[in-house]
């Protein structure tokens, strides 16, 4: 279709396996064109509880064992629940930070974990710490702590600039309030409570988030949801003119009006604001002079000038109406500049001067998207990502650049020239760095000599480290560049990096960078392994993964849409894992795997539910098509107004690839996605009917002209159908003809065709793509008398991703291509 959210968008349709021990968390349809028995996909009475379940002919399950279960379908159940189990106790890295203290030499890190709690339902987090050592032979060594820290009930947590200090925030549910807690090295220092009068939950969901503290650590400025509107008060009499905040048991609050939100997973999010708070007193303070025709977050502190300190903070514009935010980077956006309100002591009391100058300045008028602000380490810089290709194409991703500003040290801000440091690429040449994809940019990327910073970004099918010196705007390439594995940046020690790496056939590793020599564009580096106890597996896993391979398959294109750019004609990239026996044997049976997006891509990492499938005894195809991230900005921009074609095409093209290098049998495979994955999904089953054993689709796009007028992001359906002009047709009142050509690039327009059995797992509380879209498209299949299964999640969104539901989701999905494939 920030910090964080755009690695969470890569994955967040095929990753993350779970394990619920109660499946009363969802409801289940089954459709099938004659009675048939229960699927094996039905879960065992042992261990996993029992749904209410009606299969075809009318059977009630009981709680001893399911109707039409036999004994060896309920046995296959249980054991592959077994073996998801197995991945789902991999712990994964959140973020990580270093502490260097004065007067020591050895860093201190910490690393945010996190790890399903299959029971709760929830994620449990810890911190692990750790020093880091240099070895006069260049060597590294990291000593643990015994045991993490758990971190309950924390939703955020951001070491102070010098490290002596940690804030924890603890957003609270209903009406309690947030707790801020401000911890020094052995103890508790503060811990204050704001009321939801104030404001409500900070946010710390990476995009809208900004936690920053001031240079001399006494202020901490952060965005948090502005109080809700006066509502109205009734009582038994009527309108009680007078309102009150306490609470009566004769009267009660009425709705008020209507106030939009921001979409997919920000239900309720309306108003973002920033405020900020004195660590010694716990004093809290608005920003004034912004108004609600700004939401705003990203917050950071400028550089002190002549005495006077500015807030930094990105700011979108939500007068008008909120299309969702998530994953969408084509919401215009800028940076804007605000005098930082200064707490003085006064014989005790602490005041702010909040009101004494509250102009805010645009800094970035010239350019139609900004975030993500930094400033260099001498403060004569502030560096900023774009998204400018998707805002003025009207994609809901696409390639960024990177900016900057000259910090005036006269203190007069004003709207800035902007000076381009690295451009959009459009078309690279092969081989050639093919332009910015960021998922975060660290706090404080910044090697030694000021100027050049570290990040992590896409480049084809994997992630990979660059180095960006921001004067030349040189880019160069850090991680080996033999890797085929992607790399993600966590933390900077100094001039070194600490990293994971992962592939798909095998776990995340951390990883330690070293600068041999000086800061240069053509640095070397040595990366070291770094034993960890949070990157470990069992045996069992370890083995199976060892027993796998990969690799990144150039696939030429097949058909060519009328005149089409370079960047469109180049060979689009997929990731095929398999077994290292299978080339010497008969081919295992083929999963396709398809990511959302569309541009968006399914990176050559660690995927618990993709390893898992491939443990089943499958091999993977996971086909990043034209319109994928990483490839440049014509390959990218070739898809809109060919959804339903180019990228069907594209995925008949690399299975046919691979069944003519024999890594395929044609007779056996399968094919999953979810939201533009399930649209492609729904597609190859109507269009191709013949060639699928069965199908997945998790959220599925499957009607887009029901989609336009039910999701957060009905823009998406004109961009996509319709290509360029598709931003400026956008109408909240589509016509028929409008309609009817949405119906006609959808899957549901080939329905009458499709053959294929197919599992659907849908959200019940997604606003991308509304559970409506998913059962039309099953109702029709039954209709035509095509087997499939519908699982409902009540309580989840679009990326079906709490711990139990996602769990299900691909213990249903191994299920069912095990039953399809024997049958």
């Amino acid at each position: 279709m920030m910090r964080n959210l755009r690695q969470l968008h890569l994955t967040t349709s095929l990753t993350n396996p779970q394990l619920p021990f109660n499946f009363n968390s969802h409801f289940s349809l089954s459709f099938f064109s004659k009675p048939k028995p229960f699927s094996s996909s039905t879960p065992s009475s042992r261990g996993l509880s029992i749904r209410s379940v009606m299969d075809n002919t009318g059977g009630i399950p009981t709680k001893e064992m399911p109707v039409g279960v036999d004994a060896a379908a309920q046995e296959e159940f249980a054991s592959l629940s077994v073996l998801l189990q197995e991945f789902s106790k991999i712990s994964t890295i959140d973020k990580a930070w270093t502490i260097k203290p004065q007067n020591e030499d050895a860093t201190s890190a910490m690393f945010l974990i996190s790890q399903p709690d299959l029971l709760s339902n929830k994620r449990r987090k810890s911190i692990l710490t750790t020093h880091i050592l240099q070895k006069t032979d260049n060597a590294v060594s990291f000593r643990w702590a015994p045991f993490p820290v758990e971190m309950t009930g924390v939703s955020a947590v951001v070491p102070s600039p010098s490290g002596s200090k940690l804030l924890v925030v603890r957003n609270a549910e209903g009406d309690s309030p947030t707790h801020f807690e401000i911890w020094g090295a052995s103890e508790l220092k503060k811990d204050f409570s704001i009321p939801r009068k104030i404001h409500g939950s900070v946010y710390t969901d990476g995009w809208f988030e900004g936690i920053s503290w001031n240079s001399d650590e006494t202020v901490i400025a952060y965005a948090a949801e502005e109080p809700d509107l006066p509502k109205p008060t009734f009582n038994a009499f009527g309108l009680k003119k007078e309102a009150s905040t306490d609470k009566d048991c004769g009267s009660w609050k009425g709705q008020g009006d209507w106030e939009e939100d921001w979409g997919e997973t920000y239900s309720g999010k309306r108003q973002p604001a920033l405020f900020v708070i004195d660590v010694n007193s716990g004093e809290v303070h608005g920003i004034a002079g912004i108004g609600r025709e700004l939401s705003v977050g990203q917050v950071v502190w400028a550089p002190s000038v002549e005495g006077q300190q500015y807030l930094i903070f990105v700011g979108w514009p939500s007068d008008t109406r909120k299309l969702g935010i998530k994953y969408c980077y084509n919401r215009p956006c800028a940076l804007y500049a605000i005098k930082a309100p200064s707490f003085k002591s006064d014989t005790g009391v602490t005041r702010s001067d909040a009101a004494e100058d509250s102009l805010i300045i645009k800094l970035t008028q010239s350019i139609s998207s900004a975030f993500f602000p930094l400033f260099s380490p001498d403060g004569k810089s502030l560096v900023f990502l774009s998204a400018r290709s998707s805002v003025d194409s009207g994609a809901h991703s696409a390639t960024e650049s990177l900016h900057k500003i000259e910090w005036p040290l006269n203190g007069k801000l004003s709207p800035s020239k902007i000076t381009d440091v690295v451009s959009v690429v459009m078309c690279p040449e092969d081989g050639c760095f093919p332009g910015l994809y960021c998922s975060k940019l660290l706090d404080q990327p910044w090697l030694s000599d000021g100027h050049t910073m570290v990040l992590s970004s896409i480049w084809g099918s994997v992630q990979t480290i660059l180095s960006v010196n921001v004067l030349s705007g040189q880019v160069s390439r850090i991680t080996p560049s033999s890797s085929r594995s992607s790399w993600d940046i966590l933390a900077m020690d100094g001039d070194n990096i600490v990293a994971v790496c992962s592939s798909p056939v095998s776990i995340p590793e951390i990883k330690y960078g070293s600068l041999v020599g000086k800061v240069s564009t053509d640095a070397k580096w040595n990366w070291s392994d770094v034993s960890s106890p949070i990157t470990t597996c069992s045996e069992k896993v370890s083995s199976m993964l060892g027993s796998q391979q990969f690799d990144i398959l150039n696939i030429p294109i097949r058909d060519v849409s009328e005149n089409p750019t370079k960047g469109a004609c180049k060979p689009f990239e997929a990731i095929y894992v398999s077994s290292k026996s299978s080339k010497s044997e008969s081919p295992d049976p083929l999963i396709v795997v398809l990511h959302g997006g569309p541009h968006s891509i399914l990176l050559a990492s660690y995927a618990k539910s993709l390893a898992f499938l491939s443990a089943l005894g499958y091999s993977l195809l996971i086909v990043n098509y034209r319109g994928s991230l990483g490839f440049g900005e014509e390959a990218l921009q070739s898809l809109p107004g060919h959804i339903g074609t180019q990228d069907v095409n594209d995925v008949l093209t690399a299975i046919d690839y691979v069944i003519g290098k024999g890594l395929a049998d044609p007779s056996k495979i399968f094919v999953v996605g979810g939201s533009h994955g399930g649209f492609l999904t729904t597609h190859l089953i109507g269009q191709a009917p013949e060639r699928f054993v069965a199908a997945a689709a998790r959220n599925p796009v499957c009607n887009l002209a029901l989609m336009v007028g039910t999701s957060d992001i009905p823009e998406w359906c004109f961009f996509e159908a319709y290509g360029s002009e598709g931003k400026s047709i956008y109408t909240e009142s589509p016509s028929a003809e409008h309609l009817s050509l949405l119906h006609s690039k959808s899957p549901i327009a080939h329905a009458s065709k499709v053959k294929t059995p197919t599992i659907f797992l849908l959200g019940a509380k997604d606003l991308r793509v509304p559970l409506s879209n998913g059962i039309q498209y099953a109702r029709a299949l039954k209709e035509k008398g095509v087997e499939n299964k519908v699982i409902v999640f009540p309580n989840d969104v679009h990326g079906i991703d709490k711990p139990q539901s996602d769990y299900e989701s691909y213990l249903n999905i191994g299920a069912w291509f095990n039953k399809h494939l024997k049958s």
